[in-house]
């Protein structure tokens, strides 16, 4: 996989936003625009660096929120602006180090998704252009001097550019330093020395910021939050042949529990509730006895790629909680333990429980053992 890089320009004053501030300080949903846009970059693959250009004024500032949101994931480095965009960008290039892509975003277009930033640097890799993600044009198109329409321009080959944009490395850094001019984008300054500049679907999440009405239509899609919940179940024997898992772990000297993979029902019911939450099918459709690279998986992988799926389409995971049922094992000893490793591979709060059927039924006569999980899963309302 390819080494990517992202520059993000974060040194505007907000002038025509006249909030006072920085605009990459401004808050919508009690988050700076610097860390919403910091929340779908850290989720690109291939992610090895981040190199903030902030507002030459506030660069400690910037540091503090950004390493405070950032907290060591990849390589994060910051650097004053300049006197320009094309400025700003030149100065964060200097401490791109070991990446093969580079991407230029704006913090201005800070909810772009992390699919879109994959999407560009795929192109690269593929093609060695220069990637600029664009949009269709909606309006009719009017080309007017001095307040006379001369004409309506053929709006079939026009595009909104948007950003990430994105390039091999070199190439950038030389075309940056054999340019006087400026240019209002990288893709323009590019071709200005003869690379060719191919273009990608962009995204409507990637809308710019740049004036009032922007922030108030940016809150009033993303302070809304849709909600929803999920419950999953799992039940299996127990097999003397197998180890036991539960909650991603080992529990030594317990006998384990059959099926396709290591049998963790805690793990599974958890999976279960989140899929069902987003409505995304159960475990048996996603991974399946007719999927042999699952045979044996342990709970993390599952809730691993039950997680990818839900954060593709916008969730996140609020909370989750599980219920064990059965006489043995105990949790009471490792109840604490399970519950911080879940918290952790889940990036929200797990909290278990036990239970017994009162000597009802199979698991009464402890011939095996269930889960009840039910799952909060969140996304922004605004999925534009």
């Amino acid at each position: 996989m390819s080494r990517i890089a992202v520059i993000l320009v974060a040194a505007g004053d907000g002038a025509r936003l006249g909030a006072g501030i920085p605009k990459a300080l401004v808050k919508v949903a009690d988050k700076t625009l610097l860390e919403h846009a910091l929340e779908n970059i850290l989720q690109v693959k291939g992610l090895v660096q981040v190199v903030v250009a902030s507002h030459e004024n506030r660069v400690s500032e910037f540091e503090t929120i950004a390493n405070e949101f950032v907290r060591g994931k990849v390589d994060l480095k910051f650097t004053p602006g300049g006197l320009s965009r094309q400025g700003s960008i030149a100065n964060a290039l200097k401490e791109v180090a070991d990446a093969e892509v580079v991407l230029v975003h704006d913090a201005a277009r800070c909810f772009a998704p992390a699919s879109l930033f994959e999407r560009v640097a795929n192109a690269v890799i593929e093609n060695g252009f220069g990637v600029v993600p664009v949009l269709p044009v909606a309006d009719t198109i009017k080309q007017v001097k001095q307040d006379v329409v001369l004409a309506t321009v053929d709006r079939d080959e026009l595009r909104v550019a948007q950003t990430p944009q994105g390039f091999l490395k070199d190439k950038l850094v030389k075309a940056y330093a054999s340019v006087d001019a400026d240019f209002t984008d990288d893709a323009s300054l590019m071709q200005s020395t003869g690379e060719v500049i191919s273009a990608v679907p962009g995204d409507t999440m990637a809308f710019k910021i740049t004036v009032q009405a922007d922030l108030e239509y940016a809150e009033l899609n993303f302070s809304a939050v849709e909600q929803r919940t999920g419950i999953g179940t799992d039940v299996h024997k127990f097999s003397i042949e197998k180890p036991l898992f539960l909650g991603t772990l080992l529990w030594p000297g317990e006998a384990g529990l059959e099926g396709h993979s290591d049998g963790d029902a805690v793990s599974h019911a958890i999976v279960d509730a989140l899929l069902a939450a987003a409505g995304l099918g159960d475990i048996g459709t996603n991974f399946g006895v007719d999927k042999p690279e699952y045979a044996g998986a342990n709970g993390t992988i599952f809730i691993t790629e039950t997680l990818k799926l839900l954060r593709a389409d916008g969730w996140s995971v609020g909370n989750v909680s599980v219920q064990l049922i059965g006489n043995k094992p105990k949790l009471s000893p490792r109840r604490i333990e399970v519950e911080q490793a879940l918290t952790a591979l889940l990036g929200a709060s797990v909290s278990l429980g036990a239970t017994t059927t009162d000597g009802l039924g199979f698991l009464g006569s402890s011939e095996g053992l269930g889960a009840v999980a039910t799952a909060l899963i969140q996304r922004p309302k605004g999925r534009l």
